[in-house]
């Protein structure tokens, strides 16, 4: 069994095309609509995923569709299965 210790992960999305819509939107509340799409769908994904109150999400990334979240090895596992879901990375960071 994986480690209980929570990293913080960077999971990147599936193509979709109602992402790719409302990115061609350049307006403000083009901007206001695809943020509040993006950061909803990923809430979505992770109460659908994991079980409430063993995570956190710190950030969606609306340029490529992604979001990063403080998980375990097991429920980075889990993300990975998921359909939606293209690539799950643990964040390395560079001293």
């Amino acid at each position: 069994m994986g480690s209980k210790q929570k990293e913080l992960f960077f999971v990147f999305m599936n193509f979709d095309p109602e992402y790719e819509r409302l990115r061609a939107d350049r307006s403000k509340r083009g901007a206001y609509e695809l943020d509040m799409y993006l950061s909803r769908k990923h809430d979505d994904l992770l109460a659908r995923t994991l079980q409430p109150g063993t995570y956190n999400k710190t950030l969606s990334l609306v340029i490529v569709d992604g979001f990063a979240v403080e998980i375990s090895d097991d429920q980075a596992k889990l993300l990975r299965s998921a359909t939606e879901v293209r690539v799950v990375e643990k964040n390395q960071e560079l001293a």
